[in-house]
């Protein structure tokens, strides 16, 4: 059963570390959609600043390029509310494996305890034996 126990133990560190890499890459990724949605919203400032010091240019392509910038402010958007849920979901995925492990750990934790004391039993009725029979000789020495 030891050998079973380590191995389940063994695993279970292994899928802890495993949900820990997929929720990295999920955060990764939240923090790249981020980083877009504010990459857009300063060049759509330039872009701005650009059309007011050249109304005359800006009046033929600012409409399509606000267009663009609206469209794909919410496809950001809803990357980003999509990649939170993702987030959610790994969490708690790493939160159930770190509690699996935890649990596995106890176990293992209360079997080695249980066996340190047996042993410690074992070995206090061998030195009560030990002592009982040198009592034993001594008595009968004195006789």
């Amino acid at each position: 059963m030891a050998k079973g126990l380590k191995s389940l133990v063994r695993l279970s560190e292994w899928t802890v570390d495993e949900k820990r890499r997929e929720m990295a890459a999920v955060l990764d990724e939240l923090a790249a959609a981020e980083q877009a949605r504010d990459d857009l919203e300063q060049e759509m400032l330039r872009e701005q600043a650009s059309a007011q010091a050249s109304p005359n240019e800006a009046g033929l392509y600012y409409g399509a390029y606000a267009d663009i910038v609206i469209n794909r402010r919410e496809q950001i958007h809803q990357h980003i509310l999509n990649t939170e849920a993702r987030v959610a979901e790994a969490r708690e995925a790493l939160n159930e494996a770190y509690r699996e492990q935890k649990k596995y750990e106890t176990v293992e934790k209360n079997r080695l305890e249980r066996e340190a004391s047996e042993l410690e039993r074992k070995e206090q009725i061998i030195l009560d034996e030990l002592g009982l029979q040198n009592h034993a000789r001594q008595q009968s020495d004195s006789d």
